[in-house]
């Protein structure tokens, strides 16, 4: 559904974009995520024909969009990260107004508006001014308009920012559902559990240059150590209890402090097991278990460092 072939768009001295290459297919979710200054918005605005790369190419279903009137474009969706909306307007006077600029109207355009505002549960809503929307309703809304065209290929640039928790899992649900139906989606956001519940792939760029693409149990075997098996004794135990369990080949990191065992493992199903048996085989009686999981934030911050940078 879309292919993007090293581009690069640079501001002045600053090069924004930086030879970055992507391919989204259909039913599937895409996240971008970078820091601040990382390039998101700018290649999200090159992919959406807002921008022009100054190298490299965008292709939406194998063709390359010519133009601001190429009929190509009617195959995007955008979901800016600003509130695109009128809030003088009803939620449905805006739906007619963008569903005019698509080109829609009539029974197709009346058609169009109850799907999109019964997919983001406005429906109920649609009479009452954008003015009068709480700010996970306008983020709604702002989908709705996005969804009006029935668009192959979504693009949304951080869509739940300030939203509550209730707007946010509304929206999560509609995206689901669109990937069902065979939807490209392609996602931007700063919110890692987002893409960890949302992403099918990720994409985590800096300084306009991809650093890592992989799903996100591909990420997390980047990490030394993904996953951590916490073992509690009660006893009075020193790390001299577990001489020699450091050099299994299953464990790669063994810390003992305060009572507690942290074993370092890559596969929880397989290591576990055997870890927990080793130590029955000692005769050691623990007094509680439980298992951590490396997470996307790790590999983030592992890639693209700790420090604050400022956009």
């Amino acid at each position: 559904m879309l292919d993007v072939l090293k581009i690069e768009k640079a501001f002045g001295t600053r090069k924004a974009v930086d030879g970055l290459s992507l391919q989204l297919r259909p039913g599937e979710i895409l996240g971008l995520l970078g820091p601040n200054g990382a390039g998101k918005t700018t290649t999200v605005a090159m992919i959406a024909g807002l921008l022009i790369p100054d190298a490299g190419e965008v292709r939406i279903q194998g063709r390359k969009i010519q133009g601001d009137q190429d009929p190509l474009k009617r195959q995007l969706g955008l979901v800016p990260q600003d509130m695109a909306l009128y809030e003088d307007l009803t939620a449905e006077e805006n739906l007619t107004l963008f569903g005019a600029l698509y080109g829609l109207g009539g029974k197709d355009l009346e058609a169009a508006k109850v799907r999109v505002l019964e997919s983001v549960g406005l429906h109920d809503r649609r009479k009452d001014s954008v003015a009068t929307y709480s700010g996970g309703m306008k983020r709604r809304l702002n989908l709705a308009v996005a969804l009006l065209h029935d668009p192959a290929l979504l693009i949304l640039d951080e869509p739940t920012v300030g939203v509550d928790p209730q707007s946010r899992n509304a929206i999560f649900e509609t995206l689901e559902a669109l990937r069902a139906a065979g939807k490209a989606l392609l996602y931007t956001t700063h919110y890692m559990e987002e893409a960890e519940r949302l992403c099918d792939r990720i994409v985590i760029m800096d300084s306009g240059r991809m650093l890592a693409e992989d799903t996100l149990g591909g990420l997390l075997t980047r990490l030394p150590v993904a996953n951590v098996l916490c073992v509690d004794f009660d006893s009075e135990l020193t790390l001299s209890a577990f001489d020699g369990l450091e050099t299994e080949a299953c464990v790669s990191s063994l810390t003992f402090t305060r009572g507690r065992l942290r074993v370092g493992l890559q596969d929880l199903c397989l290591d576990v097991p055997r870890v927990l048996q080793k130590l029955a085989d000692r005769g050691l009686r623990w007094s509680h278990l439980e298992c951590e999981r490396s997470s996307l934030e790790n590999v983030f911050l592992a890639l693209t460092g700790r420090s604050l940078r400022d956009a």
